[in-house]
């Protein structure tokens, strides 16, 4: 068998699919997208086929070999977020090829569901928004079974802020604490856009109410100011949608900087590299929740991997209205979460998926989206 041709779809609302074609006629499914650069992921796309075309594509580590470390510059968001699309396709071609789920061909499933999270955010605001829009959404994901949520905090925040913001950021949190319980879990996502001081103040009010875990409460490019934070709380960190490969994880995992690591499978450099990073969070018995706010090849690499890692806490994924990120619209069999918030681990071959390759043209668009900006009021970016 060999490779025959990559092909690349802009899909709404930020998606970028890959369909990786054998000389036999299987083709496998990928999702290399980097938000706000997909075009620039397609061109890298483009610059690693030569190497791509003619080859074997069961030779999946050889190949992941051959793309990382065969040129000068390795690394960093886009050649990796190409290099993981590329992966899951050819993951999706050998288990298709072998007539298996890809769990199997990892070591086989640890369990028969996953346990699902999905967002508390409403739809078009990139700021701020009332507490009962918040609740409005809650509510609906109890009816739909979910015992895991997540919301992001509401930016910005400068270096030090006053009182009222952290009063703010806790009374948003215990608002949505009352609504849901103790039984349900909530986590947070600070999105490193808060300094190590404000951090460690909006650690300290929120302790009271239990978070699942606060995700990136600094950015983790400086580990041992993030591990200073760490250090400083009982609520758990999570950090990991902006490192790629294990190499990028090692410093965080060794400095045990994190009781979650969330490696994104579209950015860190597919499923076997995230089952690596996996494996050595494992050793420091932190657990692991891949990041995934894209479409539904991602999730369902995402899945592939949650079946067999034995440390898995929970998935992420976007809860869009309509269930396009469950594939409604564009698989043939959509993902279904069932009524105790759970997805069922898909049984077919490969990803478990069919891609309806008849609705990709409804759903196409150029390709040019860019990631929403924030500034404070005197005019200089919000972002650290």
């Amino acid at each position: 068998m060999k490779i025959q041709s990559l092909e690349t779809f802009h899909l709404r609302p930020r998606w970028m699919f890959l369909k990786i074609t054998t000389d036999e006629g299987i083709s496998g499914w990928g999702e290399p997208v980097l938000e706000g650069r997909a075009q620039t992921v397609e061109t890298a796309l483009r610059e690693m086929a030569p190497l791509l075309i003619g080859q074997d594509p069961l030779r999946i580590e050889h190949l992941w070999q051959t793309l990382y470390r065969s040129t000068a510059y390795r690394g960093g968001p886009i050649l990796t977020s190409a290099l993981s699309g590329v992966e899951m396709a050819l993951w999706d071609i050998k288990g298709k090829a072998c007539g298996q789920p890809v769990y199997q061909l990892l070591g086989g499933k640890c369990r028969d569901r996953v346990r699902m999270y999905g967002h508390l955010k409403p739809t078009g605001h990139p700021g701020d928004f009332p507490i009962e829009a918040m609740l409005e959404i809650t509510r609906g994901r109890l009816a739909e079974g979910f015992t895991v949520m997540k919301y992001s905090i509401i930016p910005p925040i400068r270096p030090i802020d006053s009182p009222a913001m952290v009063e703010a950021a806790v009374e948003r949190f215990a608002a949505v604490r009352e609504c849901i319980g103790k039984k349900v879990d909530l986590a947070i996502d600070f999105h490193g856009r808060v300094s190590p001081a404000m951090s460690r103040r909006l650690l300290a009010a929120l302790e009271p109410y239990y978070p699942l875990f606060v995700e990136e409460p600094v950015l983790p490019e400086n580990v041992d100011a993030l591990a200073a934070v760490a250090r400083g709380t009982s609520i758990p960190i999570a950090a990991g949608e902006r490192l790629f490969t294990r190499w990028g994880y090692r410093e965080l995992i060794e400095k045990q900087a994190v009781s979650v690591v969330q490696p994104d499978l579209c950015h860190c450099g597919g499923i076997l590299e995230a089952r690596k990073i996996a494996a050595l969070a494992e050793n420091y018995y932190m657990a692991y929740a891949p990041h995934n706010p894209l479409g539904p090849i991602s999730l369902a690499a995402c899945l592939q991997l949650d079946a067999c890692a034995p440390n898995l806490l929970a998935q992420e994924h976007p809860g869009m209205p309509g269930g396009q990120d469950l594939g409604v619209g564009i698989l043939t069999k959509p993902f279904v979460i069932e009524k105790d918030g759970c997805i069922r681990i898909p049984d077919g071959p490969g990803l478990g998926i069919e891609v309806d390759e008849s609705r990709l043209e409804e759903l196409a668009f150029p390709g040019a989206w860019d990631t929403p900006r924030l500034f404070f009021e005197d005019g200089s970016i919000a972002d650290w």
